[in-house]
């Protein structure tokens, strides 16, 4: 039993680090919008729900609600903070419509993380408030792991890699791999269900990476070549409407 205990803590621990190394993966991708000052094709959505889904494990690892799980209030208390400052440079960065769209999003997680946070002190007590946070934690958990799909996608349709970030996918394949065995340990259902979903879309996400990953240079190099090719036809419409005016 001991021994159980202290091999949870292990990996709960390596949860935490590869937990924070996911959190500060998008760095890489925060760095190119801060230098181009344009989020480009890069979606606002994928850190708004690990924004939900980090306040929620808050929430649900405190002592009050879900005992011995320190551990979960750490990594996620530091990711809110992460996450929280992404999505502030989505709203400088981001066109004015897709502001008015992160501000809409930001006003729901708010509103589900205050509902269950009141519900569950005012209404429900013991077993019944783990429960109620367990499945609010599980169901953004589900969603977080889940909202690159339309990155995956983009990147089936484009046949490249440009906008899913290789480290990031590697971050979530471990970071998931980690927590499952933890939750398996502790025999945490609510822990353990969406990093097995984590694990698995991760893997798909590696996999896709390995296919198309040498396809980026030959996607720039169409994209010039249909740049080029419109300015040229764009010349020679100029050129025929000149010499027919003279």
């Amino acid at each position: 039993m001991r021994d159980i205990k202290v091999l949870r803590t292990a990996f709960g621990i390596l949860g935490n680090v590869f937990g924070v190394l996911l959190f500060m993966s998008p760095m890489i991708t925060f760095k190119r919008i801060i230098s181009k000052r344009s989020t480009e094709q890069f979606s606002s959505m994928p850190y708004v729900i690990a924004l939900l889904n980090c306040l929620l494990s808050v929430w649900y690892s405190l002592p009050f609600v879900s005992p011995d799980n320190l551990l979960v209030t750490i990594v996620n208390s530091i990711g809110a903070g992460l996450e929280a400052t992404y999505v502030l440079i989505f709203l400088i960065f981001a066109p004015k419509k897709e502001k008015a769209k992160i501000c809409g999003y930001l006003f729901v997680v708010f509103s589900i993380v205050s509902c269950v946070a009141l519900i569950s002190l005012l209404a429900f007590h013991g077993n019944k408030r783990k429960l109620l946070c367990g499945f609010a934690f599980t169901i953004s958990c589900i969603m977080m792991y889940g909202s690159p799909l339309s990155v995956m996608r983009l990147v089936i349709k484009s046949k490249s890699v440009e906008y899913m970030p290789f480290f990031l996918s590697l971050a979530v394949f471990i970071c998931s791999i980690s927590w499952f065995i933890f939750a398996l340990l502790g025999k945490d259902p609510f822990i353990l269900v969406p990093n097995v979903i984590g694990t698995l879309l991760g893997a798909v996400q590696l996999i896709l990476y390995g296919i198309y990953r040498d396809n980026r240079g030959l996607v720039k190099k169409d994209e010039m070549n249909e740049s080029i090719e419109t300015r040229t036809g764009e010349l020679q419409d100029k050129k025929l409407a000149y010499n027919e005016d003279a």
